[in-house]
Formats: structure tokens, C-alpha cells, sequence
């Protein structure tokens, strides 16, 4: 009976509203969780699943941004446009990168260094995120609430295709 206290708990939670920067942020540390058990990891299988798992991941993370949270901060930051227009680009950096990953496999020349020179893309993507552009946005009048909850649709749609 306690385990169904803490399964509702936990499921109620995970679908609890989220305003755009905690949603985001949440992404952000899934992968970069995702990336230190991948750097840990010496097993090929393991590596595979998780790199899988780290470019599906950063896949629907890119489109929802893309999609939804960029073109409503870019008007928000009218001033501030060129820290999305970097953004974009390290995002289309990160996209070669995921195709490179997913059309090879561990063993193969390049592959791991493929997916640690991922991680250090994110890394530094994040960085900026965090550290420059949502400090502004939390400055806007943006309703960051509304875009979280589109923001969490449109993943749902997004995790649902590709499985």
C-alpha cells in the first residue's frame, strides 16, 4: 500500500505543471546524467542504449526549443536576438553530431569521441542557457507557465513518435 502512495506521489509530480526554464533545466540535467553514466561506462551495449538515449533526448529537447521556447524569447529579447541566433547554430552543431552517433555504433573509429565531443557541446549550450539567456527571459513578461505546458505537449507528441 505504501508503494502505491509513493507511485501516485511521484506520478502526480512528474505531471505537475512546469514553467519553460524548469522543464528545460530538467532536460538538461537528464542528459547530462546520461552523458556521465556514458563516460563511465566501458561496456559497447551499455554505450549504445546510452547513446541512444542521449540523442533521442536532445532531439525532442532541440525541436521544443526550436518549435516553441526560441521564437517566443527571440521577441521577448528584441535586444538580446543574438544570443538565440547562437543558440541555433550550436543546435545545428549538436544535430550533425546525433546524426554522426546514430549512424555508427561503439568500436567504430571516431564514434566515442563523436559522442564526448556531443556532451561537451551540451555542456557549454547549457552553460549559456542557464547562465545568460534564462536570467533574461525571467526578466520578460513572458508567460512562462503557458509555454512550459506547451512545451510538455509538444514533447509528449515528440516522445510518442519516436517510440
Amino acid at each position: 500500500m505504501a508503494a502505491r502512495k509513493t507511485s501516485r506521489k511521484t506520478s502526480s509530480r512528474s505531471r505537475a505543471p512546469k514553467d519553460a526554464i524548469a522543464l528545460l533545466k530538467a532536460d538538461h540535467r537528464e542528459v547530462k546524467g546520461l552523458l556521465e553514466q556514458f563516460q563511465k561506462s566501458r561496456s559497447e551495449s551499455k554505450q549504445a542504449q546510452l547513446s541512444e538515449q542521449i540523442c533521442s533526448a536532445l532531439e525532442v529537447h532541440s525541436e521544443i526549443e526550436e518549435e516553441i521556447f526560441y521564437p517566443a524569447t527571440r521577441e521577448a529579447l528584441k535586444k538580446n536576438g543574438d544570443l538565440i541566433d547562437e543558440a541555433e547554430v550550436e543546435h545545428t552543431s549538436v544535430k550533425e553530431l546525433i546524426d554522426k552517433i546514430k549512424g555508427g555504433q561503439p568500436g567504430e573509429a571516431m564514434w566515442e569521441a563523436q559522442v564526448k565531443v556531443l556532451g561537451e557541446y551540451v555542456i557549454h549550450h547549457v552553460k549559456e542557457e542557464e547562465g545568460e539567456i534564462f536570467p533574461k527571459v525571467k526578466k520578460t513578461s513572458l508567460d512562462l507557465q503557458a509555454i512550459g505546458e506547451q512545451l510538455a505537449q509538444r514533447k509528449a507528441e515528440l516522445q510518442g513518435e519516436q517510440m
